[in-house]
């Protein structure tokens, strides 16, 4: 196969001097890489330096998979040509010292997210928005922490309209650095919900830390945020004070200035209708379940506000697809007929696991069938974990389900709570509660599969996967 030429991203003579180092000799990469399993030919490799992992050890690696050079600290224990290596003094901190001068050698227009659930799916639309329109660099999957954010800053090239850059965090403290170093222009805060409250001691602790995100905002910027969200004022405030010009509120609140009119779900996405300030836009997303629509807003809002044409950015999000566990749609042909599977096995909380119940709900099951719930722990709950769990059982009751499995040890305390005929089965682990959810199966059946990554609810996916001949079909139900 021939590969696909990329143009230049880096030369040596701009890595040395973005990063203090040393070279021996020109070179130019085409991408940056901190893996060499999953490197491209002509990435510049960074040997990066933690606490169960030495990247120096696949320096050598790197280069023969096709590196065009590597960033190390040191050169003790590797074979390879000195004119193919940029010295630094720290590699972690070379990393950082790459996504500054990226930041600051282009004009692009930067937009920064964050939020207790939405994050990565929001930078796709807004990614898709303002593709639309002009080149745009964003973060790859959800390289969001303190690594993947320099990585994803190093990769953006200097001739980018537009940058797009998800940013994570489970502990306060963590969003502020990479505030500091990608300087949006417009940052988003999808919701603030108690996700990752085990590190907390209330919620209003966790819209502090995702508030850090204000913290880098380049002056006269733009601020997003969930005007249904309890929290909004205080963010709100916090924007203003870090110097924001302008403060746009989403949602369904009579005061939204980026307002949902209209969602009308149906077998493909949903129809939307909305006001962007004083713009008044119909437009369809390829997404089930009002969450989408409204974080649908949240991108156009930032779109308008990063100078794009909300009509051509509206129109492009019935492009962007569901993400594998993030609501990805697929059927399985059984001989008598399908089984249709919506998989959120990415991760999971309790404002996600409601907004997923509101999707099944919402979706018609094949001729005959059932709606089926699997669910696996949500983790880093701490002290509120089984009353978080248990408290899931009044919405599986208020939708009126037909059929419940759970593993973990938490999630399987919920089935004491739902009377015995919606009981499918339980177990400690996903991999033994597979078995038990593919023999009762049948065709027409529509299965929502919903736990935090640690639960491992995607091997309950493969084993429906193995039931028979899968159709993918994104976000179509």
């Amino acid at each position: 196969m021939t590969e696909i030429a990329r143009e230049p991203l880096w030369t040596s003579e701009d890595a040395a001097r973005a990063t203090g180092g040393e070279v021996a000799a020109d070179w130019t990469a085409s991408g940056v890489s901190i893996d060499s399993r999953t490197l491209a030919p002509g990435d510049l490799f960074a040997a990066l330096k933690g606490p169960n992992h030495d990247g120096h050890d696949h320096v050598e690696a790197a280069l023969e998979s096709g590196a065009a050079a590597a960033m190390v600290e040191r050169i003790g224990g590797i074979d390879v040509p000195q004119d193919r290596l940029l010295m630094v003094r720290d590699t972690v901190r070379g990393l950082r010292d790459l996504a500054s001068f990226a930041r600051a050698r282009g004009s692009a227009k930067v937009c920064a997210i964050t939020g207790s659930v939405g994050k990565t799916g929001t930078k796709e639309m807004l990614a898709a928005a303002l593709g639309a329109q002009g080149k745009v660099a964003a973060t790859a999957g959800n390289l969001n922490n303190h690594l993947g954010l320099p990585l994803s800053l190093a990769r953006m090239p200097a001739d980018c309209d537009y940058g797009v850059f998800e940013m994570g965090m489970n502990h306060a403290g963590e969003i502020s650095p990479l505030s500091a170093l990608a300087r949006p222009h417009v940052a988003i805060i999808t919701t603030v919900a108690p996700v990752h409250i085990e590190y907390f001691d209330d919620e209003e602790g966790i819209a502090d830390a995702k508030g850090e995100i204000f913290d880098g905002l380049e002056e006269g910027g733009t601020v997003v945020l969930n005007r249904d969200n309890v929290h909004f004022d205080r963010l709100a405030e916090r924007a203003r004070a870090a110097g924001a010009k302008m403060v746009w509120g989403f949602g369904v609140h009579s005061f939204a200035n980026a307002r949902l009119l209209a969602y009308e779900p149906d077998a493909t996405g949903a129809r939307v209708e909305a006001t962007i300030g004083s713009q008044h836009l119909k437009y369809r997303i390829s997404m089930r379940g009002k969450h989408w629509a409204l974080n649908s807003i949240a991108v156009l809002a930032a779109a308008g506000a990063m100078g794009a044409d909300l009509d051509k950015a509206a129109a492009a999000l019935a492009d962007v697809m569901p993400t594998k566990g993030r609501g990805e749609y697929f059927s399985v042909a059984l001989a008598d007929g399908s089984i249709g599977v919506i998989d959120e096995t990415y991760n999971a909380s309790p404002i996600a696991m409601r907004a997923a119940f509101d999707v099944l709900a919402a979706t018609r099951p094949g001729r005959g069938g059932r709606r089926v719930v699997v669910l696996g722990d949500m983790l880093e709950l701490g002290k509120h974990a089984r009353d978080e769990h248990v408290g899931l059982a009044a919405d599986i009751k208020k939708h009126d389900f037909d059929l419940v499995f759970a593993c973990g040890q938490y999630m399987t305390d919920i089935l004491g709570e739902l009377p015995n005929d919606l009981h499918g089965g339980s177990a400690a682990t996903s991999a033994q509660l597979a078995e038990k959810v593919t023999a009762k199966l049948r065709a027409g059946d529509l299965v929502l599969v919903k736990g935090s990554a640690g639960a491992h609810m995607s091997k309950i996916i493969d084993a429906i996967r193995d039931m028979g001949d899968v159709a993918e079909s994104g976000g179509d139900a």
